[in-house]
């Protein structure tokens, strides 16, 4: 019997009792639900019922990352909306980076979500970056430096992994060249937040989103945050405006 791994503290998935609209909040790749508990937590005190998974391999160690791929994580996240669905009868999906494309992916399945919130989404890699990718899996890499923990704010830290795992970042990308053919599909209205100053994913993400989805778009400008906006400076902001945005979408205010 294989033993359960080790969850780091403040990664554990996380939900809370509501009423009748749902949240569903997603974190980002090689992240964990601690960059978006407080999010997840002001949904809750605004009265939403809230499912906050924690995506398979991540917030553990980067070894047990290192065979997982989209699929199990969309697995996960399918798994928290139909839990989410049991309690509620309208749903909102809120996601950070690589969480802001599962966002895109649910709404795919399940054209009833009323609304999306994305946060810095990756939705398309730079040119030459999967061709680096796959030459360093070749040459018979599993991981490179970092990737999280893009973070304005002095002495805060996102418990993110130490290392970038490489053939699960291959499963993403291949994953967002489908995402992308299909985002005219989306009809349910997006609230897209940006920082300009994201030095993981290209703030140019935002603009291609904005342009190709199929519902109404309203943007918020993250000014003092790099990636990880969630526990920066504009924190409390997404927090509020995403809660807003949410009982607007809903019908609840």
């Amino acid at each position: 019997m294989t033993d359960e791994p080790v969850v780091m503290d403040g990664a554990e998935a996380w939900s809370a009792e509501g009423g009748s609209v749902g949240v569903l909040v997603l974190h980002g790749f090689t992240g964990n639900p601690q960059s978006m508990r407080a999010l997840a937590e002001a949904f809750a005190a605004a009265g939403f019922a809230v499912e906050l998974p924690r995506l398979r391999g991540h917030g553990t160690t980067v070894e047990d990352m290192l065979t997982t791929t989209w699929d199990d994580w969309t697995a996960d996240v399918e798994a928290a909306y139909q839990a989410l669905a049991a309690r509620t009868d309208r749903i909102v999906v809120a996601g950070l980076s690589m969480g802001g494309a599962l966002t895109l992916w649910t709404a795919l399945q399940h054209p009833e979500v009323v609304g999306l919130v994305c946060i810095n989404a990756i939705v398309e890699e730079p040119g030459d970056l999967r061709t680096a990718v796959e030459a360093m899996v070749e040459d018979g890499a599993e991981t490179i430096d970092a990737i999280g923990g893009d973070i304005a704010k002095p002495d805060t830290r996102e418990a993110s992994y130490e290392g970038t795992p490489l053939r699960p970042l291959l499963s993403m990308m291949d994953a967002g060249d489908e995402l992308r053919s299909r985002l005219g599909e989306i009809t349910a209205p997006v609230l897209i937040m940006t920082s300009p100053q994201d030095h993981v994913v290209a703030p140019t993400n935002s603009d291609l989103l904005a342009a190709a989805v199929g519902g109404p778009v309203e943007r918020i400008t993250l000014e003092r945050s790099y990636h990880v906006a969630t526990l920066d400076y504009d924190a409390e902001l997404i927090e509020a405006e995403a809660v807003a945005f949410a009982r607007r979408v809903s019908g609840l205010s």
